[in-house]
C-alpha cells in the first residue's frame, strides 16, 4: 500500500506541516530501503532492480527531499536558535554528504559490474548494506528528534511558509509529475523484490 503524496500540485503542501511532508516522505523512502536490503543479501543479478534504485535515491532522497531539508528547513530551524555547528543540523548535514558518497560508489559499482569486473559486486553489496544502515538511522533521528525540534520552534504561519516553499521547489525543479514517477519506481522495486 502506497501512502498518498499529493506533492507536486501547486499549493498541496500549504495545509500541512512541513515536517509531516518528510516524515510521509521518509515512509516512501523507507519502501525502497527494505527493497534494495533484499537485493543487497546478494547475489548481484540483473542491474536493472540496481539502477532504478539509484534514479529514485538520486531523484527522490536527494534532490527532491534532502533539498528541502539542506534548502529550507534546517535554514528556518537555525534562524530559530538551534545550532548547524556542532550541533543536530550539521550532523544530518554531514550524514547527507555521506549517504551520496554511498550513492556515488554503487554506481561504481555498477559500472564495474557491466565491465564484466567481479569486484564491481561485492563493492555494491557493501555500499548499498551500509547505505541503508545510514539512511534508517538518519531518518529515526530526523523524524524523532530534529522535526520535534522543528514543530516547536517554528510558528504555525511560517511553517505554511515553508510547506509553500517546498510545493514551489516541487514545481520549479522537480516537474509536474515527478512524485508519481518516483513512487512508480517505489512500487516496481517492491514487486521486483518481493
Amino acid at each position: 500500500m502506497e501512502p498518498t503524496i499529493s506533492h507536486g500540485r501547486a499549493g498541496s503542501h500549504q495545509a500541512e506541516k512541513p515536517t509531516a511532508i518528510l516524515s510521509d516522505e521518509h515512509r516512501v523512502i523507507e519502501r525502497v530501503l527494505s527493497a534494495v536490503e533484499k537485493l543487497a543479501k546478494g547475489p548481484v543479478g540483473a542491474l536493472e532492480p540496481w539502477k532504478k534504485a539509484l534514479e529514485f535515491f538520486r531523484g527522490f532522497a536527494d534532490q527532491c527531499h534532502h533539498f528541502k531539508e539542506e534548502k529550507v528547513l534546517f535554514p528556518a530551524m537555525e534562524e530559530h536558535g538551534i545550532p548547524r555547528e556542532d550541533g543536530p543540523i550539521g550532523m544530518m548535514l554531514l550524514e547527507h554528504e555521506e549517504g551520496r558518497s554511498y550513492v556515488r560508489a554503487m554506481q561504481a559499482a555498477i559500472s564495474l559490474v557491466e565491465a564484466k569486473n567481479e569486484s564491481g559486486k561485492q563493492s555494491l553489496l557493501s555500499s548499498a548494506r551500509s547505505y541503508c544502515r545510514l539512511l534508517r538511522e538518519h531518518i529515526q533521528k530526523e523524524d524523532e528528534i530534529l522535526f520535534r525540534m522543528a514543530d516547536e520552534v517554528i510558528a504555525d504561519d511560517e511553517q505554511r511558509k515553508i510547506s509553500a516553499a517546498f510545493a514551489q521547489h516541487e514545481a520549479e525543479e522537480m516537474g509536474a509529475g515527478a512524485h508519481d514517477k518516483y513512487l512508480k519506481i517505489a512500487a516496481e522495486l517492491e514487486d521486483v523484490t518481493r
